[in-house]
Parts: C-alpha cells; structure tokens; sequence
C-alpha cells in the first residue's frame, strides 16, 4: 500500500515538474478570419510568386496569338485609337488625312473611352519617339495581357475569400486552361475590356450580405462596362437587380452610391466623346436606337433564336460544358445569382438577331466559378479531369492562336516593309487596295504610314432604302466590272492588289490586262467559305 502511494507522489510531482502540453484547436470561425486578414496581404492580396506566374503565363499566352478573330479587335479600337493620336497632328503638318474611322464612329454608336486607353500608349509612344509600327501592335495588346492577368488573380482571390484555398485553385485552373479565354483576352476588343471590368467588378461584389458602404467599387467598374459597350448592362441586371433586393438601406444605396457613380462615369464618357467627336452625342443612346431599335445589326448577319445554346454556348465553354453543369449543382446558394446571371445573358442575347461568339464572353469567368467546384467535388477522378481538360483545351488553343485566320496580319506586315522601300527615292509611291470583304485586315494601326490604302465600303443604310446595296456587295457581284469602272485609266491604279484566292480566276483578265504579277501569297486557313479563301494573294502592278 505504501509502494503505490509512492508511485503516485511520483507521478504528481513528475507531472508538475513537466507541464502536460494540450493541443491548441481554434475554432473554424477565428481561423476563417485568421486566413481572410492573412489573404489580405501581399500584392494584389496574393504572393508575390502567384503575381509572378498568372502575368507571365498571359504575356506567353499574348506572344501565342498571332491571328485575326473579327474586324472589331481594330476597327473599333486600335483604328481609333491611331486615328486619334496620328490624324490631327499628320493633317496639321501635311494638310492631308491620316487614318480611318468606320460609320460607328461618324454616326456617334460607339465611345471614345475605350480606344483612349490605347491612345494613351501610343501618345507616349510617341512622346518618347518610340513610336514603331511593332511597338505599335504589340503595346496594346500587352497591356490587355496585363488586364488579363490582373482578371485571373481577381476570380482566384474572390473564390478564396469566400471559400478556400483548393476551391480557389481550381477555379484559377479552370481560368487559365479555357482556350476561349486564350484565344481572346489577350486582344484588343471591347468584349475583352468588358469581359476584365465585369470579373474584377465580382471580386467587390456583395456576396455575404451586402454592404453599401463597398458598393461604389463595383458599381464604378460596371459603370465604366457599360459606358465603354452598353450591352454589359445585359450581364449586370440581374445581379444588380439581387443586390437591391437584398439591400437593407436602398435609398441610400441609390443616392449614395448608384447614382454618384453612373452619372459621375457617363459624363466623363459624354465629355471624352465630346472631344474627340467635335459633338454633343450620348453615345448609350445612340446604340440602343440603331442596334437594337432599328435592328441595323442584322445587317452584318443573323443566326436562329437557338444558335447560343446549340452552338454559340457549347462552343465558348469547350470541354468545360460537362463540368460547368456538373459544379452547378453542387456550388453553394450565394453563387445562383451567378448561374441566373449566365442563363439570362445566353437568353436574351438570343432575343437579338444578330449573334457572335464573342458576346457571351464576359459571362465565361462566372462559369469557371462552377467548373472549379465541380472539379473540387472530384476525389479519385480528378486527376484525370484535369489532364483532360489541358489536353482538350491545348490543341484549339494553339491552332486558333496560331494557324487559324492569320493570313490578314501576316499580308500587313509586307505592306510595312513595302511602305519602308517606298521611302526610298528610287522607288515610286506605294498604294494599296483590299479587293476582299470589308475590313478583313487591320489598317493604319498596323502599318504607321501615310500610303494610300483603300478598301471595299460596307456602311449599313439608315435611311431606310429597302433597295440600298453597299459597294462590297456591288464589286463581288460583278468584280471585272467594278474594276474598269473605278479604274478607268491606268493612271489611277493602285500599285498593289490585296485578295483572297477564290477571286483570282474571275478577275484575271483585269489583272493580265494591267500588267500585275503575284509576289506574295499568305496562308490564311483550312476552311475557307464563301467570299474568304484559304490563302491571300498580293498583286504588283508592273511597269
């Protein structure tokens, strides 16, 4: 009995003299916080590193794109943006025009906000007397990389506030392995601005309850959306609409923050325009009365009501398709508001006659969202998923971004070296006239030089003219013709021809006639249609 008294002294002074160390477990609570302050910090409230990657991953991503998707990435940016910093200052010193603006533009449809930002880089460009044709096509399109990269560290930060860190990451891994996302966020079109200002907009966004007091910083960034291309407002409805529902304090949201913010951005919109149109115009107004009032859009194309959802969709998302319906049934009530958001904006876009892939492209992020927690939700076969998606996603990726619809650029980088050559005083003057359909290659912006361009004009009527017919129309209805109508003397021709192939053969007698040579021929793509072939032929008039 006196042994194990002993012992137990023993151990009660043992355990004294070496304190028994519990296990600290802290609450989910106080750790959601701990790693919510902890996400705060850092640049752009990730690591450096991570900065790091997702900017070099879009300046490779921008460096792998080297073909044309649609006029727009130029005529409605770029175009602009060189007709603004280059036309005053070359008519002022030469006394001639410098540059192009399309009929949007004359007509007051489109804000000068947008292809200010890239005016911006080309004023300094040109302040610094860097102002080279390379430079010139690759600025912009750096900076919409950059954009691009600031878009992707934005929807992965959203999603690790509001869940976690492997949730994060693969909505981040579903982002960066889209080949739409690829193929189109590093170029210079205002989808691809609105597609930036509407996911850095959902990182600000009230998703836990709503807080007016933050609400200026995601109604400025939809504001700005919407001003540059009015139809984001198509995407912000609904969730604009869940916003004020939800809202406690809904005068003060509107009089405090709403209405501050839109009237602020649309009259700095209306004074940029002011400006640089020489005019008073409401530009929003103006789309909504010739776009869709007047259905002027239609003339550039229709597609059936259902294009976006047997196509137009399913195209956009890829091999994403199954794991975007697959995550939005698991993803948690707060992100219904985004999955009502992306049926909405695919259902009315198919309301309007006139379809584009490109479009739809701002809801693509919301997508990822679901893809990410459909993957998440996967144990033994997530693996496989992954490296499915990759391989599915590499191939259209590089083929698109590399091969598809590039000859366009490519025939503009020989007229550069044509325009150098014409320079010299041993060479005559260079001109240049595009025999395709309308504004099928970029212009002045990729060119720098005042050398006489034309192109076919393809302005849509808005008198009403039921017979009216553009001048595209007009040449390939009858190309021989045309061209002894619009050439009646040698005197007058232009030095160079730019076509596609499948025009050759009908206007070859013009072209023997008038001494002109193939010296160039670009390939374009596999799948030629209609007016556009598979390569591009450059003519030289021989004299």
């Amino acid at each position: 009995m006196e042994r194990i008294k002993k012992r137990l002294s023993f151990n009660r002074n043992s355990a004294f003299a070496e304190p028994v160390k519990l296990r600290k477990r802290k609450s989910k609570l106080y750790s959601q916080e701990d790693a919510n302050s902890q996400y705060e910090k850092g640049f752009l409230g990730v690591n450096l590193s991570f900065v790091l990657f997702t900017v070099t991953f879009r300046l490779v991503n921008c460096c792998l794109v080297k073909t044309s998707f649609v006029p727009d990435e130029y005529w409605q940016s770029l175009e602009v943006a060189h007709n603004m910093v280059n036309s005053f200052l070359f008519q002022f010193l030469n006394g001639l025009k410098y540059g192009y603006l399309t009929w949007e533009w004359t007509e007051g449809l489109r804000s000068y906000s947008y292809p200010l930002f890239f005016a911006s880089i080309y004023k300094m460009l040109h302040l610094l007397n860097k102002d080279t044709v390379e430079l010139l096509i690759w600025g912009p399109r750096l900076a919409q990389a950059l954009l691009a990269a600031l878009s992707d560290i934005k929807l992965y930060s959203l999603v690790k506030k509001l869940e976690n860190e492997n949730i994060a990451k693969l909505v981040y891994f579903s982002q960066l392995c889209s080949w739409f996302t690829w193929y189109c966020c590093t170029r210079t079109l205002v989808n691809t601005m609105e597609t930036v200002l509407t996911t850095v907009a959902l990182y600000y966004y009230p998703f836990q309850g709503s807080k007016a007091q933050n609400s200026s910083k995601y109604l400025a960034l939809v504001a700005l959306a919407v001003v540059m291309r009015p139809t984001a407002v198509i995407v912000w409805l609904p969730l604009v609409s869940y916003h004020f529902w939800q809202e406690d304090t809904k005068l003060n949201l509107v009089l405090h923050h709403a209405m501050p913010v839109g009237l602020l951005t649309l009259g700095i919109s209306t004074l940029v325009d002011r400006v640089f149109s020489g005019k008073w115009i409401l530009v929003q107004l103006n789309f909504l009365k010739i776009n869709v009032l007047q259905n002027v859009a239609v003339f550039y194309g229709s597609h059936p009501w259902h294009w976006y959802l047997t196509q137009g969709f399913p195209v956009v998302l890829g091999t994403h398709l199954p794991f975007f319906i697959h995550g939005s049934m698991l993803a948690p009530r707060r992100y219904r508001i985004l999955l009502a958001a992306v049926i909405w904006t695919v259902l009315v876009y198919s309301l309007l006659s006139h379809k584009e892939f490109r479009f739809i492209y701002p809801v693509l992020s919301f997508c990822m969202v679901f893809c990410g927690y459909s993957l998440a939700s996967l144990k033994t076969w997530k693996k496989p998923a992954v490296c499915f998606l990759v391989l599915s996603n590499l191939l259209p990726a590089l083929y698109t971004g590399l091969i598809h619809q590039r000859g366009t650029l490519d025939v503009m980088n020989h007229i550069q070296q044509l325009c150098k050559e014409s320079n010299s005083p041993t060479n005559t003057e260079v001109s240049v006239f595009f025999l395709m359909p309308c504004h099928s290659t970029p212009f002045y912006s990729h060119v720098h030089c005042p050398i006489t361009m034309q192109f076919l004009q393809c302005p849509p009527d808005l008198t009403g003219n039921k017979s009216y017919i553009d001048e595209a129309e007009i040449f390939f209805s009858d190309p021989v013709r045309w061209l002894e109508e619009h050439f009646p003397n040698q005197t007058v021709l232009s030095t160079h021809l730019v076509f596609f192939e499948v025009l050759e053969k009908e206007i070859s007698p013009f072209l023997e006639r008038n001494s002109y040579v193939k010296t160039s021929e670009f390939f374009h793509t596999h799948v030629p249609e209609g007016r556009v072939g598979r390569n591009i032929y450059l003519y030289e008039r021989q004299t």
